[in-house]
């Protein structure tokens, strides 16, 4: 029997472009699984489209088209993002898809006792799709800071869900290790919030003032909260309960979230799980979020990052090498345009791309594009693994550049021109051969962060002979 693998990421709202958080997310599911694909497992990686709510109902009616509409303008260009920086997917949820709503129907039915229905009042934010407490709406001043919104006043008769009986069930998962959680104070934030008491959440909203959402099996006046069903997506996506991918890849082996998502991915999606009596995910990563020369992103200042420019200027390896390595995987950070081109032309080019093109030509020039038999380079590869194991993309990466730093090293210290001009034939073909078992070394660890560079590598060196080499990895970019 095959290992198998499955990866999981957070899923944006189809109520305009996806955002650069959303895009970090998927370079992080998307370099696990193709880690683990390297490593032989059986891997499915599922992305997705949440499609339903208010935001995407007041989306519709701002422009005149049904909600169902509104969506296939939108979920064609989250799959576009994901092809532009090479997020190889293999599954995509669709929360508006016949399959998901039945399912996501027959999963709230197997929730017997813990739905309930009773009356709310609580303060909502249209934007967040989510209902908040007193205190926030206190600190924040009635304004949700996220979109610039006032919280609404509700007062409603919805159904709920027993969150507050899984307190202890959730303390001993975690405590245990059987789900794990990442990085360290993320779990210890999870923990004091479960700690302090767990409420019973809303899951529903009155459908005559949302329309659009999926509909309570048995009440027709009700839909489900869009979060709720929407975080069923990971399970639907599988064809539960009798699919073969459901059989074949259950339960979730990394879940990827941003920090904003930790309650609903930590709390509210396990506590589900046991509800329904399926295994709970196994490891939650929970990443931070990204600024722009210090500052939140915002459209009022001007300092919004788009993942098109970006990736059109420079390529998408650039797009996931600076995202990958240069901002931290268990903590907030940063960009600036100044400092993602230091990076592509201090790092890529001039040190990845150069020491590359240095070699492939000297073999070119003095050994006609011969290769001579090069050793396993021996170099002890475990703290690479460790780190991407452990979600740390960027210590990951740091490793590999220190191979690629000692790669430029040693062919300044050997010196191959001047031992092509001391006509040192066999020593040249030493240290020429020794330098492409690093460079294939380092292309081989590159391969699940930087694909099309890791591909590209592999094929001018292939088989004893330099082959197709253009001479320039990554091209130097004027301003």
């Amino acid at each position: 029997m095959s290992k198998t693998y499955y990866v999981t990421t957070s899923i944006p709202y189809a109520s305009g472009n996806p955002h650069i958080g959303n895009t970090i997310d998927w370079l992080y599911a998307d370099t696990a699984a193709r880690y683990k694909k390297q490593q032989g497992y059986d891997v499915a990686y599922s992305a997705g489209s949440d499609e339903h709510g208010s935001k995407i109902y007041e989306k519709a009616l701002e422009t005149g088209v049904k909600p169902e509409e509104f969506i296939e303008g939108v979920v064609p260009v989250i799959k576009e993002v994901h092809k532009l920086i090479n997020s190889d997917y293999t599954h995509f949820a669709r929360t508006n898809s016949k399959e998901h709503i039945a399912i996501a129907q027959k999963l709230w039915k197997q929730l017997g006792d813990d739905i309930y229905k009773s009356k709310y009042t609580g303060w909502y934010c249209v934007g967040c799709e989510e209902y908040k407490t007193e205190t926030e709406v206190k600190e924040n001043n009635g304004v949700c800071p996220l979109h610039d919104k006032k919280y609404e006043k509700l007062e409603e008769e919805n159904f709920f869900f027993k969150l507050s009986a899984y307190s202890d069930k959730l303390l001993a998962l975690i405590d245990s290790g059987e789900f794990e959680i990442v990085p360290e104070n993320r779990k210890t934030e999870i923990l004091n919030v479960i700690r302090g008491g767990l409420t019973d959440i809303s899951v529903s909203r009155p459908k005559k003032k949302l329309p659009w959402g999926i509909p309570v099996p048995g009440d027709t006046t009700q839909v489900m909260y869009v979060w709720f069903e929407a975080l069923m997506n990971y399970i639907t996506v599988l064809d539960y309960p009798n699919g073969a991918d459901f059989k074949k890849f259950w339960p979730t082996d990394l879940q990827i979230v941003g920090k904003d998502n930790l309650r609903f991915h930590a709390a509210i999606y396990p506590a589900m799980l046991l509800s329904a009596k399926l295994p709970v995910l196994k490891r939650l990563f929970v990443h931070g979020h990204l600024t722009s020369g210090g500052k939140k992103m915002s459209k009022t200042i001007g300092n919004i990052v788009n993942t098109e420019d970006i990736v059109k200027k420079y390529g998408s390896d650039a797009f996931r090498y600076f995202f990958l390595r240069h901002v931290p995987s268990y903590s907030d950070g940063d960009f600036t345009w100044e400092r993602f081109d230091a990076v592509y032309h201090g790092e890529l080019a001039n040190e990845l791309g150069n020491a590359v093109q240095r070699v492939a030509s000297m073999i070119n020039r003095y050994q006609q594009g011969v290769i001579g038999e090069y050793p396993n380079p021996g170099h002890d590869t475990d703290p690479y693994h460790v780190a991407v194991q452990n979600q740390q993309f960027d210590r990951a990466l740091e490793w590999v550049w220190e191979l690629v730093k000692g790669l430029n090293v040693f062919i300044e210290q050997e010196k191959p021109w001047q031992l092509a001009k001391e006509q040192d034939d066999s020593h040249l073909k030493e240290v020429l051969a020794a330098c492409v078992g690093d460079i294939l070394q380092i292309a081989d660890l590159l391969a699940p962060f930087l694909p099309q560079t890791s591909q590209t590598i592999q094929q001018i060196f292939k088989d004893g002979y330099v082959h197709n080499y253009s001479g320039v990895l990554f091209p130097r970019i004027e301003e």
